[in-house]
């Protein structure tokens, strides 16, 4: 596994390094956002609860400074010096008008992005629709970040910085393309919500392909971050009346035979934001796996017509709904 300490510190008194990751308060966020601030970035966390987000940041800070005491007195007053700072912006993925106010929140307060992460989402949840007329979860994992990536995007250009998707290994249910027009409001939802978690998935990961083709100056990759059972994902599994308690065995023992810790999932997402021998020439559109390690997505996942597809339906989708691309 990787020794985050192998990757590059930066003093903030020596230039600003911004990072910008949506859900950055926690699971895999709340460990990103961590070391991103001990290796000297100003961190922008974007989250919809304002209470739960600050008091996040308050464990953030407090957890960063315990870390660094601990180390020996020759390291202790360096590491220190490379501590960023922490802000948040309102963002409720549900909402695309909250996007867009986010967006223009960051655009007055930052003149460059070095790392854009799209980190939050949500998994296989009942059927829903948002206020915007999406599927809950199509909306939330992939297009709330395709327009929230599109709004900062030259924001990322300024520095030639990267840009970092979350997916998961369960895009790979996806075998056959499905048109994102497709609801999948389906008896039994507890199977078909799997399925509406997929496109989600494998739309990000398309988007970024398709980002990358278009922006060969901007590192844009995606990523798998392992089996991280210990997250608020599955609470709503664990919390079904009478088969709770089956799921939450389930998730226990496979989280202890194949899971990562959450700041173990933080890893791959820390590899491709600070890895400096990762380029665009060599790396774009790649997908990565836990730990930082290279793999590879599904088929569906890599046609480019498909991507394509994808990425003319996200742009009409939201035209139609008065935001242009």
């Amino acid at each position: 596994m990787l020794d985050l300490n192998d990757l590059p510190f930066y003093n903030p008194s020596q230039g600003e390094k911004i990072a910008i990751i949506t859900g950055g308060h926690s699971g895999i966020g709340y460990y990103t956002t961590l070391h991103l601030y001990m290796h000297g970035f100003t961190v922008y966390i974007c989250g919809r609860n304002s209470h739960k987000v600050h008091k996040s940041i308050k464990s953030i800070i407090d957890e960063a400074t315990d870390r660094t005491n601990k180390l020996p007195n020759s390291m202790r007053r360096e590491r220190l010096s490379y501590f960023g700072s922490i802000h948040y912006i309102h963002l409720d993925l549900t909402d695309l008008k909250s996007v867009e106010r986010a967006t223009v929140k960051i655009q007055r307060s930052v003149t460059h992005i070095d790392v854009l992460i799209n980190n939050a989402g949500i998994m296989a949840v009942p059927y829903q629709l948002t206020k915007d007329g999406f599927e809950t979860q199509l909306q939330t994992n992939y297009i709330s970040h395709f327009l929230f990536t599109m709004r900062l995007l030259p924001l990322v250009k300024k520095k030639n910085g990267r840009i970092i998707s979350l997916s998961s290994l369960g895009h790979l249910l996806e075998f056959h393309y499905w048109k994102l027009s497709k609801q999948w409001n389906i008896w039994p939802d507890i199977v078909f919500t799997w399925f509406r978690y997929a496109v989600s998935k494998t739309s990000l990961i398309q988007f970024t392909k398709m980002l990358s083709i278009k922006n060969p100056d901007v590192l844009c990759v995606s990523l798998h971050p392992g089996l991280v059972m210990n997250t608020n994902l599955f609470s709503y599994w664990t919390r079904l009346p009478l088969i709770g308690i089956f799921f939450w065995v389930l998730f226990q023992v496979i989280g202890f035979f194949f899971g990562v810790s959450n700041e173990q999932g933080s890893i791959a997402s820390l590899k491709c934001a600070l890895d400096e021998n990762l380029s665009t020439e060599e790396d774009n559109g790649k997908y990565f796996t836990t730990g930082g390690a290279e793999s590879k997505s599904s088929y569906i996942a890599n046609n480019l017509d498909d991507a394509a597809s994808t990425w003319i339906w996200t742009v009409h989708q939201l035209n139609d709904r008065g935001y242009s691309i």
